[in-house]
């Protein structure tokens, strides 16, 4: 059965021992809490970590007008931007707000996106997702600190085990073509 926000939000209530919701939408505390939550947990998550279901590539196209000093253009980043991975060949660019600025004229920028489709999301992030939310709802529903610590200890620890296992899918990065280190490594001589 694919991940849904519900469904999500259910497990985190049943991991603390609270009946389950059908709906964020229903008229019970619960899911009024889970619903007040959710999006700021889900957007956390996918932000900590550049999880392989949630990243995008895009061109940005300068936007009409240009920085008022210091860069020749302005990128406006996509609505569905959560946080910067890297952007291309450019090395002198500056962030502010939601705008890039840079003298490139182009900008090829690879991000984190809001990944709202929960179906789409890896096993290990669905699993991260339902602890961030257990932990961030635990107080509310049992009133217990214990409770809460625990939830958040477990929390931490799936959280750098499921980093783990996401970063073993991606090839390990390079440094690109250096002429120090190409010389470095082809040197046959003795120091």
């Amino acid at each position: 059965m694919p991940a849904t926000a519900v469904s999500i939000c259910s497990n985190a209530l049943l991991m603390l021992g609270a009946q389950t919701i059908n709906d964020l939408n229903e008229n019970n505390d619960r899911a009024r809490l889970c619903s007040n939550m959710y999006e700021t947990v889900r957007d956390d998550m996918l932000r900590a970590h550049p999880w392989n279901c949630s990243i995008k590539r895009i061109q940005l196209a300068p936007d009409a007008t240009a920085p008022a000093f210091g860069y020749q253009y302005k990128f406006t980043l996509p609505g569905d931007w959560l946080r910067t991975l890297d952007i291309g060949d450019c090395f002198d660019y500056r962030m502010e707000g939601r705008q890039i600025l840079s003298n490139d004229a182009s900008l090829n920028l690879r991000y984190v996106f809001k990944n709202e489709v929960e179906s789409t999301w890896d096993a290990t992030l669905v699993k991260v997702v339902t602890l961030a939310m257990a932990a961030r709802i635990a107080y509310a529903i049992t009133q217990s600190t214990s409770m809460e610590q625990s939830r958040m200890q477990e929390l931490d620890y799936e959280l750098r085990k499921a980093r783990a296992v996401d970063g073993q899918e991606e090839p390990p990065e390079t440094f690109g073509d250096f002429p120090l280190l190409q010389a470095r490594h082809s040197y046959g001589g003795r120091w």
